[in-house]
């Protein structure tokens, strides 16, 4: 090695240490504990065994010894994905209108705007989640006005379902979303929009053809800061959901704590760190491809 190479990695060194330490190595600790053994009063034990991998989707009568499949866990899994999926959709919906308009307004006026977008980072979580439960609960905001203007003649039961959940984590990961994409906005040549309109474009082609284009960077980067986090949320959907319409986060937790098996709980975790990576890969894919000549 050169010395100038040395003295690279000399000043990367204790860098690399913190995330060898703390990054590194306790998902490798988690790793082992998913091919471990259940102990006999919580924790792991030896031998090494997969079972902790195969409880994730077959059962095992505790009578007859007979597997099946376990629809439970599968449906965690599938309210986990499509609330994730679904999350990101909405928060895109909403937030691509959203960017566009503080994109567009004068610079002094886009710095008050982008302020209230993050407001909500100014509150801690749980608090927030609290404020939301207070607006869709039986007694709250949502169903005072419908009942008000005489759409229903009872509220309406949103809290405590998926679709509670399904506000909620929209409501929290809103601002995620508008960031990379007033980022990506506001770095954007507006003479491409003029150059469009010049060549009779409609404003529908205009957005699919130049804006979406223009802006993909970032729109890629809000579909991962929302999508990843609303995959192992907690907090939301305990609170939202009641304890019961659990998503991944809950149910690992689930696992650590009161079911105290942790095989089970580490393998969990790994499948999450899976699921994610997977769908970090398939976007970077989508990416290079659309971006190579």
């Amino acid at each position: 090695m050169t010395r100038d190479a040395r003295n690279a990695w000399a000043l990367a060194a204790p860098a690399l240490l913190v995330l060898l330490v703390g990054a590194a190595g306790p998902l490798l600790v988690v790793a082992l504990f998913s091919v471990m053994s259940q102990g006999p009063y919580g924790g792991v034990a030896w031998p090494l065994t997969l079972e902790g991998w195969s409880r994730i989707l077959v059962q095992r009568d505790i009578f007859d010894g007979t597997v099946s499949i376990n629809e439970a866990h599968l449906v965690i899994m599938w309210r986990s994905l499509w609330i994730a999926a679904a999350t990101t959709v909405l928060t895109l919906l909403v937030g691509l209108p959203t960017a566009w308009f503080i994109g567009t307004r004068p610079p002094r006026a886009r710095t008050l705007w982008l302020f209230l977008v993050t407001i909500p980072f100014w509150t801690n979580l749980l608090i927030r989640t609290f404020a939301i439960m207070e607006v869709i609960r039986n007694e709250g905001l949502v169903n005072t006005v419908l009942m008000g203007l005489g759409i229903t003649s009872e509220p309406i039961q949103i809290l405590f379902t998926d679709w509670a959940t399904l506000i909620g984590t929209t409501y929290v990961y809103l601002p995620l979303m508008v960031l990379p994409l007033y980022a990506a906005i506001d770095r954007m040549d507006v003479r491409l929009l003029e150059a469009g309109y010049d060549l009779y474009a409609s404003r529908w082609g205009v957005l699919r053809r130049v804006i979406l284009p223009a802006i993909r960077p970032g729109l890629i980067a809000g579909c991962v800061l929302v999508f990843i986090p609303a995959l192992g949320a907690y907090v939301t959907p305990r609170i939202l959901g009641g304890g019961t319409n659990m998503m991944l986060g809950n149910f690992i937790e689930l696992q650590f704590g009161q079911g105290r098996n942790w095989p089970l709980g580490a393998a969990l975790s790994m499948l999450l760190l899976l699921i994610v990576t997977a769908a970090l890969v398939v976007l970077v894919r989508a990416t290079t491809r659309e971006e190579r000549p």
